[in-house]
């Protein structure tokens, strides 16, 4: 009885390493694509609207793709989660989506992801310029592509990870920064109408960063293309945040003679900056600066995400990121 027990027991493990054997040599990877819109965010309701456009935009033009978005603000996803804990915040607002309510850094998001089983992920910034938040999420993606692992390729836990381009580029050869700023300026072509229509110069009002010398000139260039490309309008740009400033802007104006000017944020959302830094009641804001200088000043405050041309810049971003990777996305 004990030999045939011994025997019983050796066809058994035997049996169980084979079929394990087997399970793991049949493996067979499947590969699943998905979109993170990774924003700065807005804590301003109303504002949200220029976001979940852009998302809107992006599950029309590849409904079979999931997309998540994630916010890069620290201190925007810090308000929503705290509001995300406020019952009776919650029932005011029955309209905020619930993935903004608990939205998410972009390395959380990739990470829920990829716990779902995503292993081909393409991140598209809604960022304006190039500046501190893109440089991390092209940080993030060398990190996240240059993961191994132990076992077989087949195992790492991305197979690819692109990132998107912001609406006035970045470098490199492949996709010439100079046709994105063309680009943004034909869809100003309403604004430029508008401002014409009041005999009224065209001054927007962009976020900038003073720790990027360089960050500056790209604003200042589509300023530039603007004003060649549309000689009967005065176009200026200038930054809440370093160069140029509105102290700059206003100089640029006087030497174009403008008195008049239409006001409005070159951002994706019309958010605490328009309402406060730009068109507020204080004695700081742009608008209060302008009008003490001699400026009539016409405010208009939606965010650049409201316009559809501007969100489907974002979309076409995502679908070079996406064809330059080798990724197909539906």
């Amino acid at each position: 009885m004990k030999l045939k027990s011994f025997f019983f027991a050796v066809v058994v493990m035997f049996l169980a390493v084979t079929t394990h054997c087997q399970a793991s040599g049949a493996y067979d990877v499947t590969h699943k694509n998905a979109i993170v819109l990774a924003m700065f965010g807005t804590t301003v309701e109303p504002a949200l609207q220029g976001l979940l456009n852009i998302r809107s935009k992006i599950i029309t033009k590849y409904p079979d793709t999931t997309v998540r978005i994630a916010f890069t603000s620290n201190i925007i996803r810090k308000k929503w989660q705290h509001r995300a804990e406020d019952a009776e915040y919650i029932k005011a607002h029955p309209e905020i989506p619930a993935d903004i309510l608990h939205v998410k850094t972009p390395l959380a998001t990739i990470a829920d992801l990829q716990n779902d089983g995503y292993d081909t992920i393409v991140i598209q910034p809604t960022h304006i310029s190039m500046g501190e938040e893109f440089l991390d999420l092209h940080t993030y993606v060398d990190a996240l592509m240059n993961m191994g692992s132990l076992k077989k390729a087949k195992y790492k836990p991305f197979y690819k990870v692109a990132l998107g381009r912001p609406a006035l580029g970045t470098y490199g050869l492949k996709h010439p920064y100079a046709e994105d700023i063309n680009a943004v300026a034909e869809i100003m072509e309403p604004d430029v109408k508008r401002a014409i229509n009041e005999k009224a110069g065209l001054l927007y009002m962009g976020h900038g960063n003073e720790f990027f010398p360089g960050n500056g000139g790209i604003y200042l260039e589509l300023a530039a293309k603007m004003r060649k490309m549309y000689p009967d309008l005065v176009t200026a740009i200038g930054n809440v945040e370093g160069y140029p400033a509105i102290e700059d802007v206003i100089e640029t104006l006087n030497l174009y003679g403008i008195k008049k000017v239409i006001l409005k944020p070159f951002m994706v959302v019309a958010g605490d900056h328009t309402i406060n830094d730009m068109a507020g009641p204080e004695d700081d804001s742009w608008k209060s600066i302008l009008e003490k200088n001699g400026f009539e000043v016409i405010v208009v405050t939606e965010g650049l995400g409201e316009n559809d041309n501007f969100a489907d810049i974002f979309v076409n971003h995502a679908a070079d990121a996406a064809e330059d990777a080798g990724i197909t996305l539906k």
